[in-house]
């Protein structure tokens, strides 16, 4: 007759021995100091057993990422392609468009438009009084800076200086209540005057009549008939147009597209004087000439 236990302990005394192991090791460890070296040439010797565990997970990990990444630049690729294709072919027609331009004012005798020169500048500070919109930026009398200098950021006309000392200048903003100016409305040429209303976001066109041609959306441009600003600058877009019946003016409200509120750089424009008339009485006409009252006790 064979014995009980010829072919090994059972399995349930394994997992009794491997408990009382797990327990003595614990109790050993809470106890003893040395099991703390012990564990750490434990980890030391299974380090590399980790490490090969590992690195199939790796090498699936970093073929997924090379493959994605590729297929993200296979894919930036095709989009700058087709940008350079759309930018090549605006540039071919900007060409177009300027040699047609060049034409036309030759016929035209027009002059041609120089580019202003412009300095950059620095935000520095703003105004506290919140009924004001000024700002004080990092040019002054040293850099070329003076009285009535436009103030431009990325986007559209900011200002104008108001003050200058030697290395800053104060600059009153379009949404300042006390600024206008004259401007025009690209579309069609109408001319009008905006003014500030005390908020960033809105400006006023002043006395437009009901039956004017203007539309939300049109974009106002300096008319540069103020001499201080050039021609041609985007100041602010229309975005409501009110009609009040019986009223001879219609309520117009236009939105800077300058970022007053974001800028931080700007540019200070240094444009060409106006040309000033010449001193030759027969270049006026004699219905502007001035009529002088006649004098008491003077027959009329």
């Amino acid at each position: 007759m064979k014995p009980l236990f010829s072919h090994g302990p059972v399995p349930g005394y394994r997992m009794l021995l491997c408990a009382i192991a797990a327990f003595a090791l614990m109790f050993a460890e809470d106890r003893f100091s040395r099991m703390e070296d012990v564990r750490a040439q434990l980890s030391t010797v299974v380090a590399p057993i980790q490490w090969l565990v590992s690195v199939p997970s790796d090498v699936l990990t970093w073929t997924s990422l090379a493959l994605s990444d590729q297929r993200e630049l296979v894919e930036e690729n095709r989009q700058l392609r087709e940008q350079l294709l759309t930018l090549s072919h605006r540039v071919q027609r900007m060409a177009n468009l300027t040699a047609e331009n060049v034409r036309l004012r030759e016929l035209l005798n027009a002059a041609r438009h120089d580019d202003v020169p412009y300095i950059t500048a620095e935000l520095l500070a703003l105004d506290s009084d919140p009924f004001t919109h000024q700002m004080v930026v990092d040019r002054g009398r040293r850099d070329g800076a003076y009285i009535g200098q436009p103030v431009m950021d990325a986007s559209g006309l900011v200002g104008q200086v108001t003050a200058v000392s030697a290395y800053s200048s104060r600059v009153l903003m379009l949404a300042d209540a006390s600024h206008a100016l004259p401007v025009q409305v690209n579309r069609n040429g109408l001319r009008f005057i905006v003014q500030g209303t005390g908020r960033y976001d809105a400006l006023d066109v002043l006395h437009v009549p009901d039956t004017a041609d203007i539309r939300e959306g049109d974009l106002l441009t300096t008319s540069g008939l103020a001499g201080r600003f050039p021609i041609g600058y985007p100041v602010a877009r229309v975005f409501e147009v009110k009609h009040d019946p019986g009223q001879p003016f219609a309520q117009v409200t236009a939105r800077p597209v300058a970022q007053l509120e974001r800028s931080r750089h700007f540019l200070l424009l240094f444009p060409p004087p106006p040309s000033e008339p010449r001193d030759d009485p027969s270049l006026w006409d004699e219905s502007f000439s001035v009529i002088e009252p006649p004098l008491p006790g003077r027959d009329s």
